[in-house]
């Protein structure tokens, strides 16, 4: 176990609504990013080009980086463990064919996502017992089958979309580097929220500024 130091950012990824969390133990020197627009261009008669907006594309993400066989000073995790454990547990969740979580906390902007494991590349680095990894990440949206109904004359109807048996998390357990108004603001969408998980949970005062990592809060509704 490592003792708790303060980094400008850390990542997460969890499992089964944070049944399962892994936070890498060694930041990566570079997130890369994509998130076109999706725009079009066509050749209309008699107006030239014209560019057709279309809807956002998912976002994917990816990063190279290595779980450390020893605790190095620059290893972020408190919860770090052998490199072999993190490779299962990622392959893993690969297997079960099911969304995880992307978390990631900087010193300008965070991201929470759910996002699928598209690829997942390892392999150990000669004689230090590190692996060296890559994994891409695409944004997953979710989705449900719309129900149709038929009509006397057999026309089909489509009804209003059936509502999602995925139920927002009512829970949260913290991870490092976590405050009232951060979770507030990635799990609720509204920092100004915070006292009402405050109050939610009894926290005093004197705890907001060191609140125990693993703590589970109650979100409200």
């Amino acid at each position: 176990m490592i003792s708790n130091r303060n980094y400008e950012y850390g990542i997460w990824l969890s499992y089964g609504n944070q049944q399962q969390i892994i936070h890498l133990p060694v930041n990566p020197p570079e997130i890369k990013i994509g998130d076109a627009a999706g725009g079009k261009t066509y050749e209309v008669s008699g107006l030239g080009e014209i560019n057709v907006l279309q809807s956002p594309k998912l976002k994917d993400i990816s990063f190279e980086s290595f779980f450390p066989a020893f605790s190095y000073p620059f290893v972020t995790s408190n919860t770090w463990t052998a490199p072999v454990a993190y490779v299962m547990t990622i392959l893993e969740w690969m297997d079960n064919k099911r969304p995880i979580r992307f978390i990631y906390t900087g010193a300008t902007f965070d991201i929470n996502l759910p996002m699928s494991i598209e690829k997942f590349e390892w392999k150990e680095a000669a004689g230090s017992g590190d692996i060296e990894y890559s994994i891409s990440l695409k944004e997953f949206a979710f989705y449900g089958a719309r129900p149709v109904i038929l009509t006397k004359d057999g026309a089909s109807t489509k009804t209003n979309p059936r509502p999602s048996d995925k139920q927002k998390p009512k829970t949260y357990k913290l991870v490092a580097g976590d405050t009232l108004i951060k979770v507030a603001r990635v799990q609720l969408g509204n920092e100004g929220r915070w006292q009402e998980i405050q109050k939610l949970n009894g926290i005093k005062d004197a705890q907001l500024r060191k609140l125990p990592v693993g703590m589970t809060l109650k979100l409200p509704g």
